[in-house]
């Protein structure tokens, strides 16, 4: 069990770059979609450079963290089964299962973007955005409270944080379409 800690540890490195990947992805969809309705030549010039690079951060760091973290967290489960009788760790799972189900609808938007298909707004990705954020707050309250009551006081907190981020989204909206430079 000395090797325990070394899974552990590979899991987080790997929890932290696909969280990386997963807060800076949607930003470049936001470029992206300010690209596609920019004039030519800006519009081919930055569409393929923002391309280049989401396809480089989606399939060279993103998907690999995943899939990497999840292996790491099964590997764990295996070493330690208590872990799953445990309501902080089955709740945190629930976290885990909509984690993936967010990097499964990135996924889609990033496909989409790939091919010129924009059905997204950037003020709609910008939210999106926050999405992992969310989840976040949510597993590390409940991993280093390991209480599946007390994790609730972190997301109100986050929720709170979130309210007030949609406020300051709405207000910098308003100086950027009286400032488009802002």
């Amino acid at each position: 069990m000395e090797y325990y800690n070394y899974i552990k540890a590979l899991h987080l490195i790997f929890i932290v770059t696909w969280f990386a990947g997963l807060f800076y992805i949607p930003r470049l969809f936001v470029y992206q979609i300010e690209a596609f309705y920019k004039p030519s030549p800006d519009k081919e010039i930055l569409g393929k450079q923002l391309k280049l690079m989401t396809k480089r951060l989606w399939n060279i760091i993103t998907w690999p963290s995943a899939i990497l973290a999840t292996l790491f967290a099964i590997w764990l489960i295996v070493l330690q089964p208590i872990w799953l009788e445990q309501s902080w760790m089955q709740v945190k799972l629930v976290f885990v299962a909509l984690l993936i189900l967010y990097h499964l609808k990135t996924h889609q938007y990033y496909k989409q973007l790939q091919n010129d298909d924009v059905r997204k707004t950037s003020n709609f990705m910008r939210l999106w955005n926050e999405g992992a954020t969310f989840i976040l707050f949510a597993v590390v309250f409940l991993v280093i409270l390991k209480s599946a009551i007390n994790w609730i006081f972190g997301v109100v907190g986050i929720i709170i944080l979130g309210i007030l981020l949609m406020l300051g989204f709405k207000i910098y909206k308003k100086i950027r379409s009286k400032n488009p430079e802002a």
